[in-house]
């Protein structure tokens, strides 16, 4: 059986600005990404049908026996049974919607030859951007599970680290931890291989920490948070998820939002998550081109890949940051900020591609990685495609 992850045409324009980058399947929810977990419940590396500008960095291997999966839609066991029962030919559907066909064809094919079979149980999909954050406390703990069974922790050796429900805590080797506070009564903690909490650092289960990320010291992190693999995070973070390779390393809030890879905020960048008169967050909306009212009370900032902002930021409750934008100045930024420009409130010119992949190639030489030409090619795409939204050079 090989399992390709497809992306939902749909669901693909509604989770922009962060695939613009990526296919649907790699959003990290949770300790892992959706991809991620699919491998693990399935024991079975995925690849991936997506955008034709995304494929060579995410190809799509075909057999005679593919099992398609929705790549937005987390598995569950209950789930998992029911895609495994499907023959060739079958479909799995939920409210007219594809969970998963098997097939020997390349791609979806218009006309189901087996059985199509309606799943009766609820799903989790991740199919607007908020839900990325909003499934996040209860995607930790399924994946917490998953990664930790009929396993032992490392357990914690510093004496001046202070832990509840240490039974709730699992912590990978290598990890070093210095005169911390890690509360897991309301939710698991998980601690990545050769991940770092310094001193003073407070943090509430659900938590989770990537491999090689970075808990500065006095840190607030409050649950619901998962910080990816090698990013770096101080301040107060609350209900948040960063993908990864991303840097908050100093004071500041960060609240209900969803950061990307490459990002950069800083010091005192603070996000507003709650309108003063308690309404409804609205967020820009890629599919519709205007605002759409996300029925949350609590929102904050959605920023998508190798986006950065100047110290003392302050976003607005529901502000949408596109790709590779370099946002400064005083002030609100406007609550959707294109991709590729550069500015803040009183003027925002096109961020010119060849400069911006000198700071990409820059910030991801400090992680001891390659701008390929690969990416660069996905980058220009992404330039082109979002032309429109950009505001002409004065």
């Amino acid at each position: 059986m090989n399992l390709i992850l497809f992306d939902d045409p749909t669901v693909r324009i509604d989770l922009l600005p962060f695939t613009y980058t990526r296919p649907v399947a790699a959003v990290r929810t949770g300790i892992l990404t959706i991809a991620e977990k699919w491998e693990k419940w399935l024991n079975t590396k995925p690849s991936f049908l997506t955008q034709g500008y995304l494929s060579k960095k995410f190809p799509t291997v075909v057999t005679t026996d593919n099992l398609m999966i929705n790549g937005a839609i987390c598995p569950d066991q209950a789930l998992v049974d029911a895609i495994l029962k499907l023959k060739d030919g079958d479909a799995l559907y939920k409210n007219h919607r594809v969970i998963a066909i098997r097939t020997s064809e390349d791609e979806i094919p218009e006309v189901i030859p087996g059985k199509v079979f309606e799943y009766s149980d609820d799903i989790v999909i991740i199919d607007q951007v908020w839900k990325i954050f909003q499934n996040n406390p209860e995607q930790i703990k399924i994946d917490f599970k998953l990664i930790t069974a009929g396993r032992k922790s490392a357990g914690i050796s510093d004496n001046h680290t202070r832990t509840y429900a240490a039974e709730n805590i699992f912590v990978e080797e290598g990890v070093t931890i210095r005169a911390a506070i890690l509360n897991a009564e309301n939710g698991p903690i998980y601690l990545g291989k050769n991940s770092i909490v310094q001193e003073g650092a407070i943090i509430q289960g659900p938590f989770a920490l990537g491999e090689g990320g970075h808990i500065n010291m006095g840190a607030k992190i409050r649950s619901g948070t998962t910080v990816g693999p090698f990013s770096k995070v101080g301040g107060e973070v609350s209900n948040a998820v960063i993908f990864g390779y991303s840097n908050k390393a100093h004071d500041g809030f960060l609240g209900n939002s969803v950061i990307g890879e490459w990002c950069n905020l800083g010091a005192d960048t603070n996000t507003s998550n709650l309108k003063n008169n308690y309404a409804n967050v609205k967020l820009w909306s890629y599919a519709k081109s205007t605002y759409h009212d996300t029925g949350l009370l609590f929102c904050g900032l959605m920023m998508g890949d190798h986006s950065m902002c100047s110290i003392n930021t302050m976003f607005n409750t529901g502000t949408v940051v596109g790709v590779n934008s370099n946002i400064f100045g005083a002030g609100f930024p406007k609550t959707f900020v294109p991709s590729f420009v550069w500015g803040g409130i009183d003027q925002m010119e096109t961020y010119q591609l060849e400069k911006s992949f000198e700071t990409a190639a820059k910030v991801m030489g400090r992680r001891s990685m390659v701008l390929t030409e690969e990416y660069k090619e996905i980058l220009s795409q992404v330039f082109t495609i979002t032309t429109s939204y950009r505001i002409p050079k004065k």
